[in-house]
């Protein structure tokens, strides 16, 4: 562990000069002159935009590929001590700072042979036990942790030595044949599912704690890019992540969060036809139940999963081959995105405009559908007459609009607006000549009704 180190003070040349105060220890502890030092360190450390960041861990990038197999193995033992190591070691190794300290020793920690399997067996171990007993009672068999008779999760110590054969002595047959059917009993309540994952809450509680830090190793993964490629096309990665999206009423809020930034950031080199391909497949999920499961979220309370999920249609909409997976929710999307429109939130519209202004370049009926989508073009001239902190935003809105004037079918239910994009028009010289053009095309276009009274916008 290494501490960033503060700037030093000035004024070296003088003899003895006052040491800069310690963390944690309060200015002017450390000599008698101390005021100067406190100013000049207050100064330093304000100045200093790493020390805005605190303590830094600095891992020597070698420290991976020495013990990359050791990692895999911990994670594939089922041994909680060897699990809580791997993945607190791989929380420090996929850690990005800001500032991209590390970005020149990073090493794409995706392409380990084995650790994304094994970071996603830790999830899958968890989701296999998360349902109530009272949905499903299938026995399972253990795969983690089967060469050990207690794995260290909750308190299989304490009920091994409850089970336990009674001692020798005054007893005798009774006693000898107790012991031994309770022997008998523990060998086999270990390897069911009562006996391995349902000892106690507090086992089940350190399973989700290791499902979620191995969710964060993968969301961590999937910000360096030279680990997209390899888990956008892990069909089991993918299958995963999608499931754990699918199950956001029941699911823990942190492993969805992770889940949902995952796929985010693979979204743009994603193509939902993998769910069909040869790979192998882990869960049984299809290209239109992966569809279902963004709306899902996108319906959702959670106005932060709002936003992703209409980030990850944006994205993934770009891609021509989920095009027919997409396009069939067209409607729905484009209500629920209308409806981010109102939320005051600038995250939550900036979200939505991002995604419109992919999903009406996609083809006509997209925008033919949006534009007969109630209060859709009012709400997007409010976002540009706010107007919105991020120009970009406004000028994706302006460009939203241009596209739905481009379909003559639209274009009357456009010239409703016509005095409002005139105002802009001549209000915000930014988005003027976006305006210009819906102007030009509502009115001075020969198949429109009203062109030879209106044909006044000519360019």
């Amino acid at each position: 562990m290494q501490k960033r180190e503060f700037a030093k003070s000035g004024g070296q040349s003088g003899g003895s000069s006052a040491p800069a105060p310690k963390r944690g220890r309060p200015f002017g502890s450390t000599s008698a002159n101390s005021a100067a030092a406190a100013a000049a360190a207050a100064a330093a450390e304000a100045m200093s935009p790493s020390a805005l960041l605190g303590p830094s861990l600095h891992v020597h990038n070698s420290f991976v590929e020495q013990n990359n197999k050791r990692i895999v193995l911990a994670l594939q033992s089922g041994l909680k001590s060897e699990v809580t190591w791997a993945l607190n070691t791989l929380t420090l190794l996929s850690f990005k700072e800001r500032d991209e300290i590390r970005s020149r020793d990073f090493t794409p920690l995706a392409k380990i042979p084995g650790l994304l399997d094994a970071l996603l067996l830790i999830i899958d171990d968890w989701r296999d036990i998360a349902l109530p007993k009272e949905l499903t009672r299938g026995t399972r068999v253990r795969s983690l942790g089967v060469n050990s008779s207690v794995t260290g999760f909750g308190s299989e110590y304490d009920a091994l030595s409850s089970i336990q054969t009674p001692g020798s002595g005054a007893g005798s047959s009774a006693g000898e044949a107790l012991g031994k059917k309770s022997k008998h009993q523990s060998s086999q309540w270990w390897n069911e599912e009562d006996g391995l994952f349902n000892l106690d809450d507090e086992g089940r509680a350190e399973k989700q704690l290791c499902a979620i830090a191995a969710s964060n190793v993968i969301r961590n993964f999937s910000f360096m890019p030279d680990n997209e490629v390899v888990m956008a096309q892990h069909r089991h990665c993918l299958e995963t992540v999608y499931q754990c999206i699918n199950d956001h009423m029941t699911e823990d809020e942190e492993l969805v969060t992770n889940s949902l930034e995952t796929i985010v950031n693979l979204a743009h080199l994603m193509d939902l036809r993998i769910f069909s391909s040869s790979k192998q497949s882990f869960i049984k999920i299809n290209e239109k139940q992966a569809v279902q499961a963004v709306l899902g979220i996108l319906n959702s309370s959670v106005k932060a999963w709002n936003c992703a999920a209409a980030e990850l249609l944006g994205r993934l909409i770009i891609n021509p081959d989920n095009e027919p997976f997409i396009s069939p929710s067209i409607p729905q999307i484009h209500k629920r995105l209308v409806d981010l429109l109102s939320i005051p939130a600038v995250d939550a519209q900036a979200a939505s405009v991002g995604a419109l202004y992919n999903l009406v370049e996609v083809n006509m009926d997209c925008r033919l559908k949006l534009a007969s989508e109630r209060w859709a073009i009012d709400r997007l001239l409010k976002v540009i007459k706010a107007p919105h902190p991020v120009p970009e935003v406004c000028r994706k809105a302006a460009m939203v609009l241009e596209n739905l004037v481009s379909e003559p079918q639209n274009r009357g239910l456009l010239l409703a607006y016509e005095n409002a994009f005139a105002e802009l028009l001549f209000q915000d010289g930014k988005y003027s000549d976006s305006f210009a053009r819906i102007l030009y095309e509502l009115t001075a276009r020969s198949n429109s009704r009203v062109a030879s009274a209106r044909g006044i916008w000519g360019m």
